[in-house]
């Protein structure tokens, strides 16, 4: 169990609540996907001939069909439903919250119901991250269901939908693309404290550190003049991922100054970054980049501030571009905020 909070204030509650523009094509993610303009991807396969698949998006369905008035009266909310403290409630992150009242693995909900929300979270989920995470939330949360909390707004299969499922460093959302200019259908947050509330430098047993050693091997790689460009003193908040307005410069070293072995280690790092997640949310972040002209518009930043062990290898670090966050802060222990859209 964590030690207490008041050390990383981002562990409590932090209103983080951006609304963005239209977004109407889907990619595949690849360096041809990334570095240049926009291509389409096909619409989620079909299990058979007879009957589709079940998607996170159908079983989400399931489970709506399934809820009590209850239930529903405690889990279910508008589409665009306002809540008093943090706004835009479908749109909200922090590093660490509950959505709603009632745990996963409570009385409130049936076994069936318990598992529907199992099967929407591993489908959500790549299947090579189906463990890793369960260590997180175990580590983090005392394991899946134990004190996540999940929400539905809108009605599925009806008019525009999603699902939330939030707890401690932990935000994932399926919305059958209802939010289509916005990749993971809006900004997430995941992290980890793999042993305890001050990890040690190089993080032993962090299940998402090795995005971070990818990121210090682009590092690694850069020049004198470039890593000048590129590290800087003092990290922005964590939760700063609004997007920046036109004309507002980024932090970093501008991908377009890389050299070609340079950019591939960068899109590698895009990849580990984006693997966790299933292949149509993959899709999702590599259309969005297009939109915006590519990684080549992106910067990227470290941060000498954090520095466990003031071993050089650089615990916080950030990817930006027009409209693309990705903030990772390695210090104490790993949290890590995105927001990803077709246009700022």
């Amino acid at each position: 169990m964590a030690s207490k909070r008041e050390h990383c204030p981002e562990c409590g509650e932090t209103v983080e609540s951006v609304n963005r523009r239209d977004f109407l094509t889907r990619a595949g993610l690849g360096a041809a996907a990334v570095m240049a303009g926009p291509v389409v991807a096909p619409s989620l396969a079909l299990a058979a001939a007879s009957k589709p698949a079940k998607t996170p998006e159908t079983i989400v369905g399931l489970l709506h069909e399934s809820l009590s008035a209850a239930q529903k009266k405690a889990v279910c909310f508008a589409w665009d439903h306002v809540d008093a403290r943090r706004g835009l409630l479908r749109q909200f992150i922090a590093a660490n919250w509950r959505i709603t009242e009632h745990p996963i693995h409570s009385d409130f909900y049936t076994a069936e119901q318990q598992h529907l929300i199992r099967q929407i979270f591993e489908g959500i989920i790549a299947p090579d991250w189906h463990e890793r995470l369960d260590k997180q939330m175990t580590d983090d949360d005392d394991g899946f269901g134990t004190q996540q909390r999940i929400a539905i707004f809108g009605r599925p299969g009806q008019e525009k939908f999603q699902f939330v499922l939030s707890g401690r460093h932990l935000t994932v959302r399926c919305d059958g693309n209802s939010a289509e200019h916005l990749a993971f259908g809006g900004p997430i947050v995941y992290g980890h404290a793999a042993q305890g509330f001050n990890e040690k430098p190089n993080h032993p047993g962090n299940v998402f550190w090795h995005q971070a050693e990818a990121a210090n091997n682009v590092y690694k790689m850069l020049d004198g003049r470039q890593r000048k460009l590129a590290l800087l003193d003092e990290a922005p908040p964590e939760s700063q991922i609004a997007f920046r307005k036109a004309g507002e410069r980024l932090q970093g070293i501008p991908l377009s100054e890389l050299s070609g072995d340079q950019k591939e280690h960068v899109e590698d790092v895009l990849r580990k970054l984006v693997e966790p997640y299933r292949q149509s949310d993959r899709d999702e972040v590599a259309a969005c980049l297009k939109a915006q002209g590519g990684l080549d518009r992106c910067h990227l930043a470290f941060y000498r501030d954090g520095d466990l062990g003031d071993d050089g290898v650089w615990d916080i670090w950030r990817l930006e571009g027009p409209a693309f966050v990705w903030h990772f802060r390695g210090s104490p222990h790993v949290h890590t905020w995105v927001h990803v859209a077709a246009a700022p």
